[in-house]
């Protein structure tokens, strides 16, 4: 593919690259602001010849659904050479974040991993596949119980009844769908973990757990200890400030429980106008940002001039 347009990220951006992946980039990681919640920007690629938007997305590190949302009008698998394709590399944090652990925005299918390191607070963050309809994760604090490498996959005796043919266990290797690395957490069987078919990044595919690419998972292993706390949100919307700039980022609220968007985001800017004074609401970009549900992050008010 052909990079083109804005940098990747801003100046609170480092980049973590694993040495031995043939993938570029590997956990997207930020010096955490207390003032900001919007990072990144968004550049432009053109397709080449072979390439799809999977390919892509796990390049620059997103999901499948991200990548196909912000380019709703490009074929995933067959994109004509020489299109240009939109590369979503900015983010608004979720409000249920926490101080310190893993926040899994499900919405989103987007994991988010906070902590401190001398003397300054970071975050990283990778997508995720999360569980297909029926199988979604539920919601609540966990924490890490344990974290294995080259796990055995002890199959669930639900599963084998869907799948008879399925062994009791599967031993590391390229047939198990843990991957090489699984975080087991304190509740109801979930784990996160790698695969074995990475193209469900970004999907609805598991039985609840939570997949990441293989090279996230390996990146993000030696930093996550034991005991660490995992919050699981459902946040399709999230929005707030950074700078003197209001940021809101849609995603698809496919389990139908958040009601009207536009009207959460206009009782939150109606709030903000009430403590700070008057606001420049561009609805236009509003309009889009929930309507389009493409993720990109927008910005969609600010403080008005005297």
């Amino acid at each position: 593919m052909q990079r083109l347009g804005a940098s990747f990220f801003g100046m609170s951006a480092i980049i973590l690259v694993l040495l031995h992946s043939s993938w570029a980039w590997a956990l997207r990681s930020f010096i955490l602001s207390p003032d900001n919640v919007h990072y990144g920007s968004v550049r432009y690629v053109r397709v080449e010849e072979g390439d799809t938007l999977l390919d892509i997305a796990r390049e620059f590190d997103l999901g499948y659904n991200q990548i196909v949302a912000a380019n709703p009008d490009i074929d995933p698998w067959v994109p004509a050479k020489g299109s240009l394709v939109l590369v979503p590399l900015s983010l608004v944090l979720p409000q249920g974040r926490i101080g310190s652990g893993i926040v899994v925005n499900l919405a989103e299918m987007r994991l988010y991993y906070f902590f401190s390191n001398g003397g300054h607070d970071y975050f990283l963050t990778a997508p995720i596949g999360i569980g297909a309809e029926g199988f979604l994760t539920q919601l609540g604090t966990y924490t890490v119980k344990s974290k294995t490498a080259n796990p055995t996959w002890v199959v669930p005796e639900s599963i084998r009844t869907e799948d008879p043919t399925l062994p009791a266990e599967v031993p590391p290797g390229p047939d198990n769908p843990l991957g090489d690395y699984a975080f087991r957490l304190s509740r109801m069987a979930y784990a996160i973990h790698g695969t074995n078919k990475p193209w469900g990044i970004g999907r609805r595919v598991s039985h609840g757990c939570i997949r990441m690419y293989p090279e996230d998972v390996g990146a993000l292993y030696p930093m996550v200890p034991v005991g660490a706390t995992v919050q699981v949100i459902y946040e399709p919307v999230k929005f707030g400030w950074s700078g003197e700039k209001f940021w809101v980022q849609v995603f698809d609220d496919f389990e139908n429980r958040m009601g009207n968007p536009l009207l959460q985001v206009m009782e939150e800017l109606l709030y903000h106008e009430t403590a700070i004074g008057p606001l420049y609401i561009d609805r236009e970009a509003l309009s889009k940002a929930v309507e389009e549900k493409s993720g990109v992050p927008m910005a969609v008010a600010w403080p008005e001039t005297p």
